[in-house]
């Protein structure tokens, strides 16, 4: 899996935006009494408290790649720990698998998803959200800009195939599972001085930051930001509209 650094104060500045796909989906589950439930990227553990709280009965286990984003999360009370979602396989006693907004990381995750619920037991859930943005304007014009010749050898940034449509999903899952897969675009406002930019310097600009030395980065943004706003132009109030389409798909494992 990508390992790009975390900055988990800035991943959570957009707080509310990003924890509302996390309960849509977790509507979408139907278990009742599981004995275990984890958190597969857990990230800074704000939700993972979420879990405990719908199922007060279950063991929850929570893991991140990212140290920086396990040391938030036992900082939120979490007790989560290191752990790459590809080195990871579910017990027989795993009932609840969530993965929110953390597989698109992860070039081979249609086949994890399918190991995994290969491996979880019968009547087990998995559910998972991905973001489907990635050939959105924010996605695509950070591409651009990294196909410059001042980046091209520098910057390396995956394209729209890095996720799946819901239909993709489905016919992975099906052969195991009672599939229900979807997606939604949320429509975000957001606010305050180059509010896109911000937005994704928190998620899809991490591999950007980890190529390139401070100085370098604030010259990659600088060239991003006045396409950004092109793209995304304020309205009359000064508060721009975000177009985010997520993918989400839970899994009744057979």
């Amino acid at each position: 899996m990508t390992r790009a650094s975390w900055d988990p104060a800035l991943y959570r500045s957009f707080d509310d935006h990003r924890s509302r796909p996390f309960h849509d989906l977790l509507a979408r589950v139907g278990a009742t009494a599981p004995r275990r439930v984890v958190d597969a990227g857990c990230g800074p553990g704000h939700l993972t408290s979420v879990l405990a709280g719908r199922w007060p009965d279950a063991a929850v286990e929570a893991f991140d790649a990212s140290a920086d984003m396990v040391l938030a999360a036992r900082d939120n009370g979490v007790d989560a720990v290191v752990r790459d979602v590809v080195d990871w396989t579910p017990g027989p006693d795993t009932d609840v698998v969530v993965a929110n907004a953390v597989l698109q990381w992860e070039p081979t995750h249609l086949a994890l998803m399918r190991r995994w619920a290969e491996a979880m037991p019968s009547g087990g859930w998995l559910a998972v959200q991905v973001p489907g943005n990635f050939d959105a304007p924010s996605h695509a014009l950070t591409r651009d800009v990294a196909a410059g010749p001042r980046w091209r050898d520098r910057v390396a940034l995956r394209g729209a195939e890095t996720v799946y449509d819901p239909p993709g999903y489905a016919d992975a899952l099906a052969p195991v599972a009672q599939v229900d897969a979807w997606e939604t675009t949320y429509l975000q406002r957001l606010t305050g001085d180059d509010p896109v930019l911000r937005w994704i310097s928190g998620t899809a600009l991490r591999p950007v930051r980890d190529a390139l030395d401070d100085a370098a980065y604030a010259r990659f943004a600088d060239e991003l930001a006045p396409r950004l706003r092109a793209a995304y132009p304020p309205s009359a109030d000064g508060s721009t509209w975000f177009p985010f389409r997520r993918i989400f798909v839970v899994a009744h494992v057979r």
